[in-house]
């Protein structure tokens, strides 16, 4: 027990909000199989544990993610703080790199206050803190807590420049387009929680759609909470990095906040998350980036990824090393390591990889908070609408030595990309224009890694009928090649202009149903499900010789006329596609169908013109490299941007 030398919380344990299914309340707590009875709470920071019954924070939200602390902070200890009234058995235990669990200590506590200082000693490559409580009496927990042992210290510049602790105070910035309730709802979690509502000194709200919060009902509630905290801007479509940009801009100009933090609208929030964040910021060793995890919206207790990088073999977007994708805490808790056995076997699944730290280039800004010093270091985000924004800005940042760091248990839900068809639809023009600009500012190598793997999603498109996409890759080459001087005039005018180029392509033409089709008249012999295994690659091959055959052949004019068949999205892959000359193809949220249609000359058409450009980019990409560096502290400078927010 230490002597009530603790100053402040870095993460509460919390509770699940009342009438939470059991795979949510698993990210929270683990009531033991054997207990007769279940825990019973009425608020977030206080749980009555019936007698004799035992429960485990070995979870998502309520384990210390020790070894990120270990790496990136200035601590060496942190302090677990309880409240106890009963009598019961508190073990605090530790976990290895690969899961192993070890244990710390054992306290036998009854009524009072308890603080149990652990050292971070044993956390170079990975683990976590935990604490399991057994109660001989009916006991309750109340306002437990990891805390910090000390008040964050000075901190160190990549110039070696030391400066003085920040403030605990954050602007939240929400930009929001044509989501009024998600808006609304978003500032309502903002303020449901006091002690995260104490370190807000303002959200930032930039509007951009046509259906406005403001009109919502709920909205004058949500606001008149948060008073003179609360500014909205009005301006234009001019995408996330727009949004996000002129939260940046108002954070810096208008506001004292020693921190700085992006949320999507379309998200739920935890809001302890916020306050993580923020402590993590103040108790870095240095100013770093910290990246809240993406939890799915719709299977709520699956972690999409600890972590992510840029590949530069092909410049692309790819798990970070360790890291795990689409991970459900519900079937396997942070406790789920499995046995030797187990380990041998490939088809079984466990946690093991959860407990490795992983070291990332970027987050998402689904959730994403920046030290202001960064921020007016580095200069603003580049006028880039949508994709590739959030990693330029931590790669950026890389270059001027502000890491990034993605925290485990500092997350929000939001729609999972399984439900979206951003590969394919108007953001597919986003996708490669903007991957491109970014590997010109910082991609060193040879470019024909990169032009190989677009001409290979070309063909993939090719074989799926998927020439509205290609349509519009064209452009986006075509605007990578004029230079980084239009960036600013096409900033809200590419939408449109891409948007008028997709209606002339039937596969970008949502029909709400197939129903409004005749039916589908087949197509003996090609195949709908995959298969896997080691041999999956070569047993695809005569499945390709198939396709290629199909392709180079006239299409059937009859199968413009009806669909060959009906398929969902999963079924859509270019080993079924390639063998039909139409097919329905479901939308990933399931709300349409899309009608596509083969046509050899336009697909070779696309693809030649294709071919051409990526040659182009090939030979000017060392001349495009310097033109896009040169320009990009003028693209990021406040000055430019303040010209863009005052047109509006």
């Amino acid at each position: 027990m230490s002597n009530s030398q603790v100053k402040e919380p870095l993460a509460r344990i919390l509770l699940p909000k009342r009438g939470e299914p059991f795979d949510v309340r698993m990210l929270y707590l683990i009531e033991a199989e054997h207990n007769r009875e279940r825990l019973r709470w009425s608020d977030r920071t206080s749980v009555t544990i019936p007698a004799g019954e035992e429960v485990s924070f070995e979870t998502y939200f309520n384990a210390f993610p020790a070894s990120y602390w270990r790496r990136w902070s200035q601590l060496r200890s942190v302090v677990l703080v309880l409240d106890v009234e009963g009598e019961a058995n508190v073990s605090l235990y530790r976990s290895k790199e690969d899961g192993q669990r070890i244990s710390v200590a054992n306290h036998l506590v009854t009524t009072g206050h308890h603080e149990f200082e652990i050292p971070l000693k044993n956390f170079e490559d990975g683990g976590w803190l935990w604490f399991d409580v057994t109660a001989e009496t009916e006991t309750v927990i109340a306002d437990a807590a990891w805390c910090a042992p000390h008040a964050p210290g000075e901190q160190i510049l990549p110039d070696g420049t030391a400066i003085a602790p920040s403030a605990k105070k954050v602007a939240v910035g929400i930009p929001t387009f044509n989501r009024p309730s998600d808006a609304v709802a978003a500032l309502q979690a903002l303020g449901e929680d006091p002690v995260v509502d104490e370190i807000i000194e303002v959200v930032l709200m930039p509007d951009q759609g046509t259906q406005h919060p403001a009109d919502e009902p709920g909205y004058a509630e949500a606001v008149e909470h948060f008073g003179e905290r609360f500014r909205e801007f009005r301006q234009g479509n001019l995408g996330g990095s727009g949004g996000y940009s002129r939260i940046m801009y108002e954070a810096l100009e208008n506001t004292d906040a020693p921190f700085i933090l992006y949320m999507d609208d379309d998200i739920a929030i935890e809001p302890d998350s916020i306050l993580r964040a923020v402590q993590v910021a103040r108790f870095a060793a240095k100013p770093i980036i910290v990246g809240g995890q993406m939890l799915n919206l719709q299977e709520r207790s699956q972690l999409r990824t600890t972590g992510e990088r840029v590949d530069r073999k092909d410049f692309m977007w790819s798990a970070a090393t360790h890291a795990v994708y689409d991970h459900d805490f519900a079937q396997y808790p942070l406790s789920t390591i499995g046995d030797e056995e187990s380990r041998l076997d490939p088809k079984k699944y466990d946690s093991r990889a959860l407990h490795r730290r992983v070291d990332v280039e970027y987050n998402g800004w689904w959730m994403c908070l920046f030290p202001r010093v960064v921020a007016e270091t580095i200069g603003q985000p580049l006028p880039l609408f949508i994709k590739w924004d959030d990693t330029e800005y931590s790669l950026r940042a890389a270059q001027y030595g502000f890491p990034t760091v993605t925290w485990p248990g500092a997350a929000i839900w939001h729609m999972a990309w399984a439900d979206k068809d951003d590969a394919i639809d108007w953001q597919a023009y986003f996708h490669l224009r903007n991957r491109l600009i970014v590997a010109a500012l910082y991609h060193d190598g040879d470019p024909k890694g990169i032009t190989k793997s677009i001409f290979k999603s070309t063909l993939k498109h090719t074989m799926c009928m998927e020439y509205s996409t290609m349509a519009i890759q064209l452009e986006a080459m075509q605007d990578f090649l004029a230079g980084p001087s239009h960036l600013f005039d096409i900033l809200e005018t590419s939408l449109p202009r891409i948007a008028a180029i997709r209606k002339n392509y039937s596969d970008a033409v949502i029909l709400e149903s197939a129903d409004q089709l005749p039916a589908p008249t087949g197509a003996p012999g090609v195949p709908t499900s995959n298969i896997g295994g080691r041999l999956a690659k070569i047993k695809k091959i005569p499945w390709a010789i198939k396709g290629f055959k199909h392709l180079l052949s006239k299409e059937d004019p009859e199968n413009a006329l009806a669909p060959q068949l009906n398929l969902t999205p999963e079924e859509a892959r270019w080993f079924t596609l390639s063998r039909l000359d139409s097919a329905t193809v479901s939308t990933a949220g399931g709300t349409g169908v899309a009608f596509r249609k083969r046509d050899r000359e336009l697909a070779k058409n696309l693809v030649q013109q294709t071919r051409e450009l990526l040659t182009e980019i090939e030979g000017e990409f060392d001349s495009l490299r310097a033109q896009y560096r040169t320009a990009l502290p003028k693209l990021t400078s406040l000055k430019a941007w303040k010209e863009v927010f005052d047109a509006q």
